[in-house]
């Protein structure tokens, strides 16, 4: 602390002269020239924390000898040092595991789960957008996701810089540091898969402009290039030039210990959302109990799968995609295989292919022509095809069990990969695990009961081959309002509801998730909502469909199992509400694991009292 000898009030807030520490071996300090009142002083503050159970900051004064006390309050901390000082007092006895679960802020778990901006470098921030991925990270501007990968397999640093991202970028987006949008939300492509990954994301930064041709980032009063080192701050939502010092994450044993009073006192189990090895892996290392949502569709977008997906969404006979569809599924197989491996004994589900097929295929004339090439079809027609399967509104289109229903050979493959991975760890760890397959897009019954036929044959085939009897579940995502509506009758053929509430919130308000960045904010400032509805759950609309659903499910089947996987599976008032519905779980990215641990256990303790 500092101490001013001689000093009147108005003489501290002037700071003319220098002052002095508390203590200081050598030179002058209040210790030397006031020893009874330091030593005082240092009594005091002890008591004071004891008193209030916290690290406190005092303001002082001595007059004539005599010590006072101007002021007490919490004293600034990090994250680390908040975790220092409430397992202190537990240890000392004098605050429960309960109470210290309570002082912690979850959100500021972050702090110890990515690197930071060291607090003293100077920051040059040319733009702010939204904090949609946090961490820091630096690295040159590149534009293209295939450059991204090329340039970072020979070791340089990249950001990829886009005005949004579609899932053919997924190779660019694991290859680059950071990835910074001038489109989309909280909930946009960049922003799921950039949290997903513990990559760094700054979204909707609308004052960008992007030239590809010329190579160029412009914004207000400045031109960077392609190639310019930028850092990304996502956590703030800042893009500052050039590279700045940054402090690597830090974790503590006081980070474990209150993660695992927080496993004792809460209820909802805690998944992840994750469909790599990396992803699976990671989330388990941070106590992830099962998958929730594992997005399948981000299995195909690589190499040699990619091209056999693409191969069954240009066949025009059945054979032909059935033909395509067989090239692919000893590898998703494979994947499958990998991830039961490691959720072993843990619940993994595992949402069959959802987005509209274009999104497989190519869209630069160069790309087009060397498809067409590597499958030998005629160009013009595979441009008229490729038209021909763009949608208006793709969101509302023909994907989910919908595009399932019109291909069933699809639910066929997938199915038939998720058993026979299932037979292929049970022979070799002696225990198989239990897949929760999960229809996406589910309106009605009849639907699921069509996809689930197709399923329960599957099962059926591989066990009779393998001579082999596991257990399974199939459910859906509730992420349409009707669904929510008619869920006593879709609960019939469902053993599982996961709230998917991205989409249940996009289509409940009939907002664009991916443009919302655009005036949300103003919504939020102006009071009209509370928040943004696609980072907190919209208690009053969307939160009422979410409740309808749950009292319909159980009525219908009692012992349904109930979790949300939407991003709000990992904010802390969203799921402060899914304990209030009783959920069984939440699910959410993997670096959003601890958070959702001590949120669960803080909502379980407000709950009872």
């Amino acid at each position: 602390g500092e101490f001013l000898p001689q000093a009147q009030g108005p003489d501290l807030a002037a700071r003319l002269r220098a002052v002095v520490p508390l203590r200081n071996g050598g030179g002058e300090s209040l210790q030397s020239v006031l020893p009874e009142t330091c030593a005082a002083l240092e009594k005091g503050v002890a008591a004071l924390e004891t008193t209030l159970r916290d690290a406190v900051e005092v303001e002082f004064t001595v007059e004539h000898g005599r010590l006072w006390f101007l002021s007490a309050r919490p004293g600034k901390r990090s994250t680390s040092a908040s975790l220092q000082i409430v397992t202190d007092f537990v240890r000392a006895g004098s605050m429960t595991e309960q109470e210290a679960l309570l002082r912690i802020d979850p959100l500021s778990l972050d702090q110890l789960l990515h690197s930071t901006i060291d607090p003293e470098a100077k920051r040059m921030v040319v733009v702010s957008a939204l904090p949609a991925s946090p961490g820091a990270v630096s690295g040159a501007i590149i534009f293209d996701a295939e450059e991204a990968r090329a340039l970072a397999a020979d070791g340089v640093k990249v950001i990829l810089v886009r005005p949004e991202t579609l899932p053919e970028d997924i190779r660019g987006l694991h290859a680059a540091e950071g990835v910074l949008t001038t489109r989309g939300g909280m909930t946009s492509h960049a922003a799921v898969i950039a949290r997903g990954m513990g990559k760094p994301c700054v979204s909707g930064a609308s004052a960008l402009r992007i030239d590809t041709v010329a190579g160029t980032l412009t914004g207000p009063g400045f031109t960077l290039k392609r190639g310019d080192i930028i850092t990304l701050d996502g956590s703030a939502g800042q893009v500052l030039k050039g590279a700045v010092d940054i402090r690597p994450p830090e974790l503590s044993g006081n980070f474990a210990t209150l993660l695992t009073w927080a496993d004792k006192h809460r209820r909802m189990a805690v998944r992840a959302n994750a469909e790599t090895v990396q992803d699976a892996r990671m989330a388990r290392d941070f106590g992830a109990e099962g998958i929730g949502l594992c997005r399948t569709e981000h299995m195909f977008f690589e190499g040699d799968r990619l091209v056999a997906i693409r191969e069954m969404i240009l066949a025009d006979r059945e054979r032909d995609r059935r033909a395509a569809l067989a090239k692919a599924l000893p590898m998703l197989r494979t994947d499958f295989v990998e991830l039961f491996e490691i959720m072993a004994g843990l619940p993994v589900t595992l949402r069959l292919l959802d987005p509209p097929l274009h999104e497989f295929l190519p869209e630069d004339s160069a790309d087009i022509d060397a498809l067409a090439r590597a499958l030998n079809a005629d160009n013009t027609l595979l441009r008229r095809r490729i038209q021909d399967l763009r949608e208006q509104n793709p969101m509302l289109g023909h994907r989910g069990v919908r595009l399932l229903l019109s291909y069933p050979e699809i639910v066929d493959m997938q199915a038939r990969a998720v058993f026979e991975a299932v037979a292929e760890v049970a022979k070799t760890t002696g225990k198989p695990p239990i897949p929760e397959i999960m229809v996406p897009l589910v309106v009605s019954r009849a639907e699921l009961d069509l996809v689930r036929g197709r399923i329960d044959a599957a099962a059926a085939d591989v066990q009779r081959e393998t001579g082999l009897t596991f257990t399974y579940r199939v459910g859906t995502m509730i992420e349409l309002p009707r669904a929510a509506l008619r869920a006593a009758d879709i609960a019939q053929a469902a053993e599982f509801f996961s709230f998917g509430t991205n989409d249940l919130t996009q289509t409940t308000f009939g907002i664009s998730r991916d443009d919302s960045a655009r005036f949300i904010g103003e919504y939020a400032s102006k009071g009209i909502f509370p928040a943004d509805p696609f980072v907190t759950l919209d208690v009053d609309g969307v939160g009422e469909l979410v409740h309808m659903a749950v009292e319909r499910g159980r009525a219908a089947r009692p012992d349904i199992h109930l979790g949300i996987c939407g991003e709000h599976g990992g904010d802390p008032q969203s799921i402060a509400f899914c304990e209030s519905e009783g959920l069984d779980y939440v699910s959410c990215s993997p670096f959003r694991v601890p958070i959702a641990r001590l949120a669960a256990a803080q909502a379980r303790l407000r709950k009872s009292g």
